[in-house]
């Protein structure tokens, strides 16, 4: 299979459904922010491995806790997984800080800042 074929990206968006649904609905550690979001999943075309990339609103403080709260999770969401996903293999999970839209929101504010400045 390869990186870019249909299938990849059908396993990516069942991999991201389901990230996001076990994520909200069945954990339940406390570390993890209940503003957590998937905002991307790329699942390796061997179906071995998969990084998601993990969106959380609030501060730093939060939002290492919740990447911490989701590490030590990650058997119980990979075994989740396989029971709800029908796939050969059940990829290893690597959860990743996605920062971008944090990064996109403060982007706005400057912009906004030099706009409203030369008014």
């Amino acid at each position: 299979m390869r990186k870019h074929s249909m299938k990849n990206q059908r396993v990516n968006q069942e991999v991201h459904h389901e990230l996001a649904n076990i994520i909200r609905s069945e954990l339940k550690d406390p570390r993890i922010d209940p503003m957590t979001s998937i905002t991307a999943v790329e699942v390796a075309p061997d179906l071995k491995t998969c990084k998601a990339y993990v969106s959380v609103l609030g501060g730093k403080e939060s939002q290492e806790n919740t990447i911490a709260g989701l590490k030590s999770a990650e058997g119980f969401i990979r075994s989740t997984l396989a029971k709800n996903l029908n796939l050969r293999n059940t990829p290893e999970i690597r959860f990743i800080l996605d920062q971008s839209i944090e990064y996109g929101v403060n982007m706005s504010k400057k912009i906004d800042e030099v706009v409203g400045g030369k008014e």
